[in-house]
């Protein structure tokens, strides 16, 4: 398959070529803008057939969930509007659960209980989890809902759990659980590498021990020199 002059058969994953992704995001607005720029060839070839239902998750996109420590999830609102929040924890606060299940613990926030009341509504939601050194990110279209923690609490105690002996500290009132209904794969370009400073201190810290020796060694050398015009 080409799309202006490239062939993309062997990139599908990084353009989005999931058929469930499709039917959920592309209206006919959308496809008549693609088929009017030439970017159905990559994007809908497979719009005719019908919807093959949940896309299943991989090792490529269980490993993005696995390794995140941030992302931002969308829900509706009763009044239809989006409705964006961003979400945070230590590596590994996303869990999954098995199959297409995902989940986190939700921390106590301002209690505003937007999101949450718009998954008790709705329960549609969408998430952005983005690996920005490494520029991968992917966009999970799925349905949530909410588990207070006095319905469920090994749920909960299970989401607040890190492994190897780590656990949340954070204060969780509630569990929330994603059924994952498709996902897509957005191309790099134009996201901005950032870092942690976990992440900066990992990379420099080489050179700082290069640069703590280097100074040791100038000042055994110094004081060697200065004991030889001693003598």
């Amino acid at each position: 398959m080409h799309y202006l002059g490239v062939d993309i058969t062997d990139i599908g994953e990084e353009i989005g070529m999931g058929l469930r992704y499709h039917h959920l995001a592309f209206g006919p607005e959308a496809v008549a803008r693609q088929e009017a720029a030439g970017s159905i060839v990559a994007y809908g070839a497979d719009l005719d057939e019908p919807d093959r239902g949940p896309q299943p998750l991989g090792d490529r996109e269980l490993a993005l969930v696995r390794e995140s420590f941030q992302f931002h999830m969308a829900t509706v609102t009763p009044s239809g509007w989006p409705y964006v929040q961003y979400r945070s924890g230590p590596v590994g606060f996303l869990h999954h659960l098995g199959g297409q299940t995902i989940g986190f613990a939700d921390h106590r926030g301002n209690q505003q209980f937007v999101s949450v009341g718009n998954i008790a509504d709705n329960g549609r939601v969408a998430l952005f989890l983005a690996d920005l050194p490494l520029k991968r990110r992917l966009k999970v279209f799925g349905t949530a809902r909410v588990v207070d923690a006095d319905d469920d609490p090994q749920l909960l105690d299970r989401l607040r759990d890190l492994g190897d002996g780590r656990r949340i500290s954070a204060r969780c009132e509630r569990s929330i659980v994603i059924e994952v209904e498709a996902f897509d794969w957005n191309c790099s370009r134009s996201l901005i590498p950032q870092y942690t400073d976990e992440a900066v201190r990992a990379r420099i810290s080489p050179y700082i021990d290069e640069i703590n020796d280097l100074r040791a060694e100038v000042d055994s050398l110094r004081a060697q020199l200065k004991a030889a015009g001693e003598n």
